[in-house]
């Protein structure tokens, strides 16, 4: 075989393994977390250290992922603060996990959204590739086992009622015991 003929399958074989990788890297992508399977352990950082993703004796818990630059991030907020206040003694935990590069952005947006609730950091992204993310905020309510009892994405106003009563129903049917 000819150095041109060497050179050209090597290309090809370059390519092939290229085309291949991406096909693979999209079915990885594609494979979203849903209702009924157990969100992937994890422990993420947060101002007070590493927080585990569910914890203590929180029957339920409220993942939501947020972005400095998502509008309907800012109303989201204050619904959550409200439903941490409202539920937190019956056992809902809140975790907003913030996908910004740059945690001095997600800093100056808390100083206009405060978070009576736990804020952690997935700076690169990982844990959100991880869940297959695809829109800014997007919720999982988990039970005391980590196990989804359903997803939401988006936030609006008109989003507040169907999900407090899903989060109530959860609560009152007792979740998982952790």
């Amino acid at each position: 075989m000819t150095l041109s003929k060497q050179a050209t399958l090597v290309r090809a074989l370059r390519r092939g393994v290229a085309v291949c990788g991406a096909v693979l890297g999209l079915a990885a992508s594609a494979a979203a977390v849903q209702v009924g399977e157990t969100l992937p352990a994890r422990w993420l950082d947060s101002a007070q250290g590493p927080q585990p993703l569910v914890a203590g004796q929180a029957r339920l818990t409220y993942v939501d992922f947020w972005a400095s630059w998502c509008g309907p991030c800012k109303q989201s907020f204050p619904w959550m603060n409200e439903m941490h206040g409202r539920f937190a003694g019956s056992g809902l935990r809140i975790l907003a996990v913030n996908v910004d590069a740059r945690r001095a952005d997600a800093e100056q947006f808390l100083s206009r959204q405060p978070a009576d609730f736990a804020v952690v950091f997935d700076r690169d992204g990982a844990f959100a590739k991880t869940v297959d993310v695809k829109t800014m905020p997007t919720s999982f309510l988990l039970d005391a086992r980590g196990k989804v009892i359903f997803v939401h994405q988006g936030f609006n106003p008109k989003d507040r009622e169907p999900l407090e009563a899903a989060i109530a129903a959860a609560l009152r049917d007792g979740g998982a015991k952790p």
